[in-house]
């Protein structure tokens, strides 16, 4: 069951080198890409598009094109 909110403010990360040893510690220690947002969101106010920026892109699954006989 989810915590309910507290009524402390979460510290802002807003400081870049800051932001991004925290994602790395939070990196190490989360399961999935989701479970890191999840960490972080839960824990600091962050700027998504400045997290976003730091993380390395998703690609996507190669979608094969059939093959002509």
């Amino acid at each position: 069951m989810r915590q309910l909110e507290t009524l402390l403010p979460r510290p802002a990360l807003t400081n870049p080198s800051l932001l991004a040893a925290t994602v790395a510690s939070l990196g190490r220690r989360a399961a999935s890409r989701q479970d890191l947002w999840r960490l972080l969101t839960e824990s600091y106010t962050v700027d998504l598009d400045a997290v976003a920026a730091m993380l390395p892109p998703e690609e996507p699954e190669p979608v094969w094109l059939p093959s002509k006989s």
